[in-house]
């Protein structure tokens, strides 16, 4: 699972993006929540402060729970008491860059990731080729019904 600095990856996005085009917190959450969804993942991401009065718009985002800290906590913290609350933290992968979650991870042998890194992840992965679906029929063959009318149609005798 992920746990991902909200407000961190932001800024780290808008700097690899040079601010050519802004990105919002849901936003953002509804590209990762494609990311986890292609690679069969899941995460928790964590923003700073009490977030927009309205977070309807953040429960149709699957396979990522948003979390604000609150008024009197920051997000470092939340990530912090997620670390440690953690039964196993080998499963956990930390995006941020900042050094003191990094270190936090680092102590539990929690997988960490810069944010950069992390965004550079999303972004190669959302912008692959997808190869095309093949169509059922290819696996099942045609019908007999099918074989009949090319038959006839090719000219060869039943």
């Amino acid at each position: 699972m992920f746990i991902i600095d909200g407000y961190n990856l932001l800024h780290a996005i808008l700097k690899a993006e040079e601010a050519s085009a802004a990105i919002g917190d849901l936003e953002l959450c509804r590209v990762l929540s494609r990311y986890l969804k292609l690679i069969g993942r899941s995460g928790e991401m964590i923003f700073d402060g009490a977030g927009p009065p309205d977070k309807s718009g953040f429960d149709n985002v699957s396979n990522l729970e948003v979390f604000f800290a609150g008024l009197g906590a920051d997000a470092d913290t939340v990530i912090e008491d997620k670390i440690s609350a953690s039964t196993s933290p080998k499963r956990l992968t930390i995006v941020s860059s900042d050094r003191r979650l990094r270190k936090a991870a680092h102590t539990r042998r929690c997988n960490s990731l810069k944010s950069e890194v992390f965004w550079d992840n999303v972004r190669k992965q959302l912008n692959r080729k997808r190869p095309a679906r093949e169509p059922a029929a290819k696996r099942q063959g045609i019908s007999e019904s099918e074989t009949d009318q090319w038959l006839d149609f090719l000219g060869f005798e039943q």
